[in-house]
Parts: C-alpha cells; sequence; structure tokens
C-alpha cells in the first residue's frame, strides 16, 4: 500500500489523491502541514530533502517527490497514460506547462489571497501573477477549443495536473467565465469515474 505524505488543500497533493482514486489503488494519507512547519522536520526531511509535499512512500519503502513524477509512475500502464508515443509526449508536454507557466501563477496567487494577511507585503505581487496566469488560461482555451481533452485524444494525467489549481483558480481571483472551452473542460473532469472533490 502506498502513504501519500500531502496537505489536503493542496492542489499538487490533490492530484495524487485524484488519481488514486481514479485508478482504485489502495493508499493511506498522512496530512503534513506545510504552513506550520510540517515538511521542516528532520523527520519529514528525510523522506524528501527538498521539503515538500506531496511526497509517496512507496511499497518497498522508497520514496517519491514532486506531484507530475507520482502521477507519472501511478498511471504508467493505465488508462489515464496515454498509450501513443506521441500522446506520451503530448501529456509530458502539458505537465511541464502546468509547473512552469501555470502552477507558479495560479497557485501563487490563490495561496497569497487564501493563507496570507490582507497587509502582507506579498499582495503586491498580485497583479503580475493574475496577468501571467490569464496568458496560461489563455492558452489551455486555445488548445480546449479543438479538443475535448490535452493528450491522447482522452482524459490523462495531463487533464489532472492542470485541473487540480484550475478549478479553484477563482481562490486566486481568476474569472474562468471568461474562458468557456476551458469551463466546460472542468466539467468534463468532474464527470469522470472516481472524482473525488479537493479538500
Amino acid at each position: 500500500m502506498y502513504t501519500v505524505y500531502g496537505m489536503a488543500d493542496s492542489g499538487n497533493c490533490y492530484k495524487v489523491k485524484l488519481a488514486l482514486e481514479q485508478l482504485k489503488l489502495p493508499y493511506r494519507w498522512v496530512e503534513v502541514d506545510s504552513t506550520q512547519g510540517g515538511t521542516r522536520t528532520p523527520e519529514f526531511l528525510a523522506r524528501n530533502p527538498n521539503g515538500k509535499v506531496p511526497t509517496l512512500q512507496l511499497e518497498d519503502g522508497g520514496y517519491l517527490p514532486e506531484s507530475n513524477a507520482i502521477l507519472w509512475f501511478l498511471a504508467e500502464g493505465s488508462a489515464l497514460a496515454p498509450d501513443t508515443r506521441l500522446g506520451r509526449a503530448r501529456a509530458l508536454q502539458w505537465m511541464f506547462f502546468e509547473q512552469y507557466s501555470h502552477e507558479p501563477y495560479i497557485a501563487v496567487a490563490r495561496y497569497i489571497r487564501r493563507y496570507l494577511p490582507e497587509d502582507s507585503p506579498r499582495r503586491a505581487e498580485l497583479p503580475n501573477l493574475q496577468a501571467r496566469g490569464r496568458k496560461a488560461l489563455g492558452v489551455m482555451e486555445t488548445h480546449l477549443s479543438t479538443e475535448l481533452f490535452f493528450a491522447g485524444g482522452r482524459y490523462s494525467i495531463a487533464d489532472i495536473a492542470l485541473y487540480a489549481y484550475t478549478h479553484c483558480a477563482a481562490d486566486g481571483g481568476f474569472d474562468l467565465e471568461a474562458y468557456p472551452a476551458v469551463h466546460a473542460w472542468l466539467a468534463r473532469v468532474k464527470a469522470q469515474p472516481g472524482h473525488v472533490p479537493l479538500g
């Protein structure tokens, strides 16, 4: 059985939970509150020296960090992984996009608005984060205007990776109604068998 060290309100951790639930894999969840220093303890750093959640404990006792690496590990050989070479490359393309062009803006804007006080100096970052996040949503909108999902012509871990923070982007001040194709895709993802909510 797998053990997930994660924080329930984290989109990156939610990716792992959603994949495990949809793959019907047994797992144990250990809540680690990174906002209260839970990832900086010697015990946690022995599992993941980078001090971040999620971290997956494997059945052999080893550990695998990084949400998208965990998604790939869990999905390999399953219906959540595209079955062609190009499909797998497209999944990676969108998973890299999520980590470099999407998550740093949409997730960080959410974090600032959700966890930091109104007088936090970091709130000055929000206009730039929101502008960059809207650009990412625009890229997704263009793709989804002609495709139902992100890779291989069907629902996959690429969709899980992008859904995690997109579906709660309003927390970061993003108006998803401005992206009708993204909005429709969110509904398709939510309708997938085994879907569970964030939290």
